[in-house]
């Protein structure tokens, strides 16, 4: 009976984690190299992740600055979607940076844990560019725009900045950061302080538990091992890599997201 009982611990089947990797910067299109994090980049490994057998959860690995406000809620609206559907708990786990849309891919997560050192939050919008109209007017070079409604051009770099475009802009930002609000609270609820944590402010670590934005620190595998035991599988979902990539073919566009990726992360310190 005895040897019975251990052939069966053998081929017994052992609970199972997917871990869904969420690295970079956010944004819609995809590079030459490996597809950008977007929902439509995203779509298959997430599905794959919960479609798996014996998940008792999965684990969002998050390391991102933010980007598309629409990407950002299109991934964490999916996430929630199948975790509502499946019947099965999400934990998300911060690594350097999850902030600004990283942030609310955190929130997908029904806890959030992270390291002592991790820098969260920044919710809220930000539009940066430059005026180069005094620039080109240096070099006796005329910017010439026609166009049939007088909105149609909006904040163009290459003409003095109009108060009335920045009013248009402020009012759209207002919106965006409205609804990033409404994702926090609504993933969050009563476990953020009572204090206006929307400004856009950036926390590490401890500062984070205390406010209510994350649940703890904590380290993915160490975590998962003592929730679900230390028989658990975790398994890393592997993103499908484009033809270039796999060929070694980073391309220019590879190479200008790669720069756009690290200044992102910049200007967190990281």
């Amino acid at each position: 009976m005895a040897g019975m009982t251990s052939l069966m611990s053998r081929f017994k089947k052992n609970p199972c984690v997917p871990v869904i990797r969420l690295d970079g910067v956010i944004a819609s299109g995809r590079g030459l190299g490996t597809p950008s994090l977007s929902d439509a980049g995203l779509a298959d490994q997430i599905e794959r992740a919960f479609s798996r057998k014996r998940v008792v959860a999965v684990a969002l690995s998050i390391n991102s600055p933010g980007g598309s406000p629409v990407q950002s809620s299109l991934i964490a609206a999916r996430i929630r979607r199948l975790a509502a559907e499946k019947d099965v708990p999400v934990l998300a786990f911060c690594e350097d940076v999850a902030a600004s849309g990283g942030y609310w891919l955190a929130t997908a997560g029904d806890e959030i844990f992270i390291d002592p050192s991790s820098i969260v939050g920044s919710i809220g919008v930000i539009s940066a560019s430059f005026g180069l109209d005094e620039f080109i007017g240096r070099y006796g070079i005329e910017r010439r725009v026609h166009t049939a409604g007088e909105d149609k051009s909006m904040l163009d770099p290459f003409r003095p900045e109009r108060e009335s475009d920045v009013t248009r802009l402020k009012a759209l930002q207002k919106v965006i950061h409205d609804n990033f609000i409404a994702q926090v609270k609504s993933a969050r609820g009563d476990k953020l302080a009572d204090q206006d944590l929307f400004t856009g402010e950036i926390f590490v670590g401890q500062q984070a538990v205390d406010l209510g934005l994350v649940d703890g620190i904590g380290h993915l595998v160490p975590t998962l091992k003592e929730r679900f035991g230390e028989d658990v599988k975790i398994i890393r979902q592997a993103a499908k890599r484009s033809l270039a990539s796999r060929l070694g073919l980073p391309g220019a566009g590879s190479v200008i997201q790669t720069a756009e990726d690290r200044a992102a992360f910049a200007r967190f310190g990281v």
